[in-house]
């Protein structure tokens, strides 16, 4: 049975995707979080699945491939943590310590080890269930060109949500 909050808090996430970006959190030892503008909810295998594009030379790409899972944290309103997803989006977590320089705060999830940003409005707990390589050589001439100029792919993670819920 797929919890109906799934497809209530994906048009939320989906929304932020499309203005500033929501949070994807990976690693749980030591765990970075990343701005990510690109992804969709949809259901495969008879699951509730988030599809996360991650590029290869990201530092959350080596944590979801050792880990097996992640998180998504969806700001609450359009204008919400705006410089923490600029900052997120655009500093490398090898290289920085991203929560002390954004100024953000993690706290527990509640299925998985993969922690959450606290503060935000909704979060998705998932599990990777597949992952797929995007061939950008079966993409649109304009796709490949706007898209991947230095044939930096994504892998997709169809992660398999286990938990959904709003901020408490």
């Amino acid at each position: 049975m797929i919890n109906k909050e799934v497809f209530d808090l994906s048009g939320l996430a989906l929304k932020r995707m499309a203005a500033r970006g929501i949070f994807l959190t990976a690693g749980k030892n030591k765990p970075n979080t990343m701005t990510m503008g690109w992804g969709s909810v949809s259901v495969y295998w008879g699951k509730p699945v988030f599809i996360a594009p991650v590029r290869k030379s990201r530092y959350s790409f080596k944590l979801l491939e050792e880990c097996g899972e992640f998180t998504l944290s969806v700001p609450a309103a359009p204008d919400d943590f705006g410089e923490q997803l600029r900052l997120c989006g655009s500093r490398s977590g090898r290289d920085c310590d991203k929560y002390a320089l954004a100024g953000l705060k993690i706290r527990p999830a509640r299925e998985i080890e993969t922690p959450v940003i606290e503060g935000c409005g909704a979060y998705f707990e998932c599990r990777t269930i597949y992952t797929e390589d995007i061939n950008i050589e079966k993409l649109p001439p304009e796709l490949q060109k706007a898209c991947y100029p230095s044939a930096d792919c994504h892998r997709l993670y169809f992660g398999e949500i286990l938990s959904c819920y709003r901020a408490d």
